[in-house]
């Protein structure tokens, strides 16, 4: 039997036709590519929406204790029974917060919790039956490059859909109180005013972060806290209103130590937090801190800024005696002081 040949198509140079190139068999299929990735986005999309919520806020109150128009912003819910996380600065001085449902429901809803250090609020909605939930991921789970989702309520579309990848982890934003929130996620799916407090969701359709601010002069760069610090939070607000966190009584600044100080006392920092003020009467005022003190210690901690100072001062501080080290002109003091509870707001 004769050996079959793969014949090809011969050109013709005088067909006045150009050669058409073979198909690459190995070549992606670049329209399955996209479609799979459109299923994962339209799938997250699909499950969470009915989770994700507006709010509207009717008028609050501003800095100088003026009515003004309430304004809004976005929200999930995460237990049947109607626990809505959302942003601090979403319900700030708010009154009348109603929590709008894309079934189309209008809920009245009452703030359980606020912690502006981490720019995470707890609300709660009745409502007569259970409600869509969304379900909380981690973090620590997700990396760089990998596919996130997220939805909100931009400018009041209900219920806007970006998707993205995960820019960076482990970044720090500094919350408007001046304290800084860690563990932030960036990514570059867009948010725009009005997706504050909506989810961030990783490709199975699991909350990674609340999408919290974006940086106004730049593109794709957006950030989220991260759910793991939220539920952190969460229980400290269902407990007490608000998180506990520790004081000293005083307010301080960075200081890049002179080098003579850390050869002469031997010290393994090189910046540490100046106290500008004390409280009269607070524990750094009963231990006999002075102005222009520079802290160095705290505990069996060393301290070599402000950030570090308050990572220190959680609530298993208040309290419970602790030893300080502070610089005071040629010398190093070591005291002992009790801190307070960090007054609410």
């Amino acid at each position: 039997m004769p050996e079959m040949l793969d014949l090809q198509p011969i050109w013709n140079p005088d067909s006045g036709r150009e050669p058409q190139p073979a198909a690459d068999a190995a070549a992606p299929d670049e329209t399955a590519a996209l479609d799979a990735y459109s299923r994962v986005v339209t799938g997250v999309a699909e499950r969470a929406a009915p989770g994700v919520v507006a709010i509207a806020i009717a008028e609050r109150t501003d800095e100088r204790g003026r009515a003004v128009p309430g304004g809004g912003g976005s929200g999930f819910v995460f237990t049947p029974d109607g626990l809505v996380l959302t942003n601090a600065h979403v319900v700030a001085g708010g009154r009348g917060i109603e929590v709008l449902t894309t079934s189309g429901l209008r809920l009245d809803a009452d703030v359980l919790g606020v912690d502006p250090h981490t720019d995470i609020a707890l609300l709660r909605v009745a409502a007569s039956q259970p409600l869509p939930v969304l379900e909380l991921g981690s973090s620590r789970g997700i990396r760089v490059g990998q596919l996130v989702v997220a939805i909100g309520n931009p400018f009041g579309d209900e219920c806007t859909v970006t998707a993205g990848v995960v820019s960076a982890l482990g970044r720090s934003l500094r919350a408007t109180t001046g304290r800084l929130i860690e563990d932030v996620v960036q990514t570059d799916a867009a948010i725009n005013p009005g997706n504050s407090g909506g989810p961030l969701l990783d490709s199975a359709g699991r909350v990674a972060g609340v999408n919290t601010a974006i940086i106004a002069a730049a593109q794709g760069i957006c950030f989220s806290v991260s759910i793991d610090i939220a539920r952190q939070v969460v229980p400290e607000l269902m407990r007490h209103g608000r998180v506990r966190r520790a004081s000293l009584g005083i307010s301080g600044q960075n200081l890049r130590l002179p080098r003579r100080y850390v050869r002469y006392f031997e010290l393994s920092i090189e910046s540490a937090v100046r106290v500008m003020e004390i409280a009269k009467g607070s524990p750094a005022d009963q231990a006999g801190v002075q102005a222009g003190d520079i802290l160095i210690r705290f505990g069996e901690h060393d301290v070599d800024g402000i950030d570090a100072l308050h990572r220190i001062l959680g609530a298993d501080r208040i309290g419970s005696e602790a030893a300080i080290s502070v610089l005071r002109r040629d010398r190093r003091l070591e005291l002992s002081l009790v801190p307070t509870e960090l007054a609410a707001g």
